[in-house]
């Protein structure tokens, strides 16, 4: 039996003039278990040297750190339950989350943000 599951993208601005914002302006996304859920944001930067981060929430918790990936390809992950399942793309003007086959604990906020390196 497949059951459907809310997750909610927003983004947490960069410094200065740097920004990042979800892609799509409809943030609620509904999906059934094991599809493959992507969520994207884009950028504006004033360097090269970007660090983007992605974030879960879950009700009533502190935010979670999944991963960060540099907007030049180099990658970190940290602590994911399946790092199989969840994998990230960055260009220079976006980035994103992959969920590779969603679970009903997948359900969550999750935050998008980026750093730029000095």
């Amino acid at each position: 039996m497949e059951r459907c599951f809310l997750m909610i993208l927003i983004s947490v601005p960069g410094f200065l003039s740097d920004s990042i914002e979800p892609k799509d302006k409809e943030t609620n996304i509904n999906r059934n278990e094991e599809e493959r859920v992507t969520l994207s944001c884009s950028y504006d930067a004033s360097s090269t040297y970007v660090h983007l981060f992605w974030y879960r929430q879950y009700p009533n918790r502190e935010p979670e750190f999944l991963l960060y990936k540099g907007a030049q390809s180099w990658s970190s992950y940290k602590n994911i339950p399946d790092p199989q399942r969840f994998q990230s793309t960055t260009s220079q003007t976006s980035t994103e989350l992959i969920i590779t086959s969603a679970t009903l604990s997948d359900s969550a906020l999750y935050y998008c943000a980026l750093r730029v390196a000095q």
